[in-house]
């Protein structure tokens, strides 16, 4: 069989090509020239880039058999992602790579701002020596404000407070209580601006914060402000920054992005209060391996059908952050639902309750599809297949979302109905700073288990005794229990025991344990 064809368009580390493997046939071409791309890309399947390709409609339609196109690092900006998605084409990038660099580069342009560094360096290497006219500022028990509490900004307000800085954030998506954790106080952006002696700028480029800190908003900024841009161009009004600075309305700036670059000209290098970079946030070795290695291991998995946790459209719509974490919960709740059925429902319904149904969850159907069906058919299930194995074997699905969840935060529940009418479902859902795996409820007997790869659940008629011998009984199997919850539905009614073990549970003593307990139901799931 001829091998997936991968077109690197740009110069990434040769780290990028072993992540590949031997499985694909790697091309290389410019990608900054327009005719060299929409010559080679006509045949690949997948192509990576960095900022300098631009993959736009013209380019997506050249590209005859193309299925993946992957930036390595984490802006879009030179991807067309809408045509990508009307043509089928995934689009993933890298968005953790760079984060570390990024933070790193903006606490760095802070403290250049804060003492002069720029022209401190310029005036010594013209052989001046002044001192006193470079005098700068300390940031210990200075107010940091940061605008857009992300993956960047929580890195920086970590680090800044390190330094002895009182820090705030503006942040609508971000809830107060999240921030509290992390010592961040959130306010509006109006008590950000007054309040702040420091300004640190980690918003994504979207047509609301195009132009969020403009001439207005300077206007309300202390005259010893230093505001720092090193996340995208535009969002910060350069001209209003240049007229600020140079007026004397605030005291130094530093900046890295620029509305349009590349950038050689603009009037902000003219002032000595402004410490320039031609847009280093991600030039650091780690960051740009770090990149090229995550978006080849999403290419690896696109071409092999699987769901890309990078993927920015998927099913046309993007993943949300709050939403990836609960993906490989639901494919596990998935094989434990089957495991628990021990054949394949005729109706399955996917239930996602809770803040996260504020997004897309189409995604946590594919999920729970590919974990149902995993342990089911010999072939591989991926997120591609699994909708057709439904079908194929007369499976209806539906996706209830629901915005109240009583008892978490967020809830995942499976939920089916077997050939003779009974139902099974097991539900989920993620906890702490840490989003750690529970197991909230197996046939609506509340539990509270770590999904661990090996569980089992015995049901059986609650009477005293039960829980010791089914724990005597692993003993003499030399199975160690590594959790367990006993659930039931009344006093004297009906008990459940699910089970975490450390290794599977043996046939024999699985039959001893149903015997032993009278279980009207007993099942074992293993997840390896």
């Amino acid at each position: 069989m001829n091998k997936p064809r991968v077109l690197i368009a740009e110069e990434l580390s040769p780290a990028t090509v072993e992540a590949l493997g031997p499985d694909f046939e790697i091309r290389h071409c410019n990608g900054a020239d327009r005719t060299e791309l929409l010559s080679a890309i006509v045949d690949v399947d997948a192509v990576l880039v960095r900022s300098a390709t631009k993959v736009d409609a013209e380019a997506l339609a050249a590209a005859k058999r193309l299925r993946v196109v992957a930036r390595a690092g984490v802006g879009l900006d030179n991807v067309d992602v809408r045509a990508a998605t009307q043509t089928g084409v995934m689009v993933v990038n890298a968005p953790t790579s760079n984060i570390v660099s990024a933070a790193e580069l903006a606490i760095a342009l802070l403290l250049a701002a804060a003492r002069h560094l720029s022209p401190a360096h310029a005036s010594l290497r013209s052989g001046e020596w002044k001192r006193s006219r470079f005098t700068g500022i300390e940031l210990f028990e200075k107010t940091l404000g940061i605008v857009g509490l992300g993956r960047i900004g929580v890195l920086v307000a970590q680090r800044l407070a390190a330094f002895g800085m009182n820090v705030i954030a503006y942040d609508p998506y971000v809830q107060a209580g999240r921030a509290a954790q992390m010592g961040v106080r959130l306010v509006d952006l109006d008590t950000l601006l007054a309040e702040s002696d420091f300004i640190s700028v980690h918003l994504p480029k979207t047509p609301e914060t195009v132009g969020l800190i403009g001439a207005d908003e300077l206007a309300r900024a202390k005259p010893s402000l230093v505001l720092v841009n090193a996340a995208r161009g535009g969002i910060v009004d350069e001209a209003a920054l240049y007229a600020a600075l140079k007026e004397g309305r605030i005291a130094a700036a530093g900046v890295d992005v620029y509305a349009k670059e590349p950038c050689t000209d603009s009037p902000l290098f003219e002032l000595e209060n402004v410490v320039a970079t031609p847009h280093l946030g991600a030039s650091t070795d780690e960051a740009q391996e770090k990149a090229g290695v995550a978006v080849a291991r999403s290419v690896r998995l696109a071409l092999s059908g699987e769901l890309v946790p990078d993927a920015v459209n998927v099913q046309g719509g993007v993943i949300a952050e709050d939403v990836r974490p609960g993906i490989p919960l639901t494919e596990k709740l998935g094989r434990i639902f089957t495991a628990l059925a021990g054949e394949v429902a005729q109706q399955v319904d996917v239930e996602v309750r809770g803040e996260i149904t504020e997004y897309d969850v189409k995604v946590l159907e594919l999920a729970a599809l590919k974990g149902v069906f995993t342990d089911v058919v010999e072939d591989p299930v991926t997120y591609v297949n699994a909708p057709l194995l439904a079908a194929e074997r007369g499976t209806a699905v539906r996706l209830v979302a629901e915005a109240e969840s009583p008892d978490h935060r967020n809830l995942i529940t499976i939920r089916g109905t077997l050939a003779d009418g009974s139902q099974v479902s097991v539900g989920g859902t993620l906890v702490g700073i840490a989003q750690r795996e529970r197991l909230v409820s197996v046939n609506d007997f509340p539990v509270d288990l770590e999904p661990t790869d090996h569980l089992a659940f015995f049901t059986y008629a609650d009477r005293p005794g039960m829980v010791g011998t089914v724990g005597r009984i692993l003993g003499d199997s030399n199975v160690n229990i590594a959790g367990m919850q006993v659930s039931r539905d009344s006093k004297g009614g009906h008990a459940l025991v699910a089970l975490s073990v450390d290794s599977a549970i043996p046939p024999e003593a699985l039959a001893e344990i149903e015997q032993a307990i009278d279980a009207t139901s007993l099942r074992a799931a293993d997840l390896v």
